[in-house]
């Protein structure tokens, strides 16, 4: 593409992901001063929020708000059967909204819990009860919610997707809340045994979020599941040539939009022993190389 991939999508970075060891007001302000992002995505900094606040009004990014670690960090499931149990997870993700909104996110994403066939259906009645009262207080605050599509049985085995079960678990939320999307990440594509085409052509009406990344699905492989190891990665499932795929799916289904444009964000990190802004140097050349090769 001639035309800037700035033009078309705010292009971010998930924060705790890019720099696992580092301290995150220090990481936070590496990200703020790097005019390639456009986007960041952050966690809960504690008793630090009010630092970070202020780093984040300074830069003049799009914030966005990432809920997973309040549900995989203490294992709560907003799908669980047990009615104790997912009003835990209910009660984090309020929480999120009200932190997301003091950080000066506009919404916030989540992943669904683990899930066993035999309750499968009523473990997806107990998510959408989570999410519909989640999404009515998000609304309240004129803030959206957004489910992240992760594998069903490979690494965190969660009730959403694959993609159809996903597209169906969106449609049922449209029906009641316009304030709900989907965030697809190229990185689970191959650990739910889809391609980029599959996914966004079965999605298209719901997305309203995408990352990138990689993962290595080859059993045995060292950073097998969903690790999102570096592009490149050995034996890993993603390079430049499927990036490019992914953004030629995107611009096929309508996805440029320079007037309000998605977030398009990376989410790679460290396999032992790599460096925190090496990878995200890599990551930033996989991208230039693939927009570079995208056809006007």
């Amino acid at each position: 593409m001639r035309e800037s991939i700035h033009k078309y999508f705010q292009v971010g970075t998930i924060l705790w992901m890019s720099w696992p060891k580092a301290d995150p007001i220090d990481a936070l302000t590496t990200v703020c001063r790097d005019d390639y992002f456009d986007a960041i995505e952050v966690k809960s900094f504690g008793e630090r929020n009010e630092v970070a606040k202020a780093l984040l009004a300074q830069s003049h990014m799009k914030v966005c708000y990432g809920a997973q670690p309040r549900l995989l960090g203490p294992k709560l499931n907003p799908n669980a059967i047990d009615e104790a149990e997912r009003l835990k997870a209910e009660a984090t993700l309020l929480e999120a909204v009200d932190e997301a909104e003091y950080l000066g996110a506009k919404g916030i994403a989540f992943l669904a819990g683990k899930w066993e066939e035999a309750t499968k259906d009523q473990a997806y009645a107990q998510l959408l009860k989570t999410t519909r009262k989640v999404c009515d207080y998000a609304a309240s605050k004129n803030m959206s919610v957004e489910l992240e599509v992760f594998d069903f049985d490979m690494d965190k085995a969660a009730l959403i997707g694959p993609a159809p079960y996903a597209a169906k678990f969106a449609a049922d939320m449209r029906t009641s809340h316009n304030n709900f999307g989907l965030l697809v990440d190229l990185s689970h594509f191959p650990t739910t045994y889809e391609t980029s085409k599959f996914v966004v052509r079965t999605l298209r009406p719901y997305i309203t979020h995408f990352h990138f990344g990689n993962a290595v699905v080859k059993p045995g492989s060292d950073g097998y599941g969903d690790l999102h190891p570096r592009m490149g990665y050995p034996n890993s499932a993603n390079d430049v040539p499927e990036l490019l795929d992914y953004l030629r799916v995107l611009k096929d289904e309508g996805f440029f939009n320079a007037e309000e444009p998605y977030v398009l964000s990376m989410e790679v990190t460290l396999r032992p022993g790599e460096d925190e802004g090496i990878v995200l140097a890599n990551t930033k050349r996989c991208l230039n190389r693939a927009w570079a090769l995208l056809e006007d």
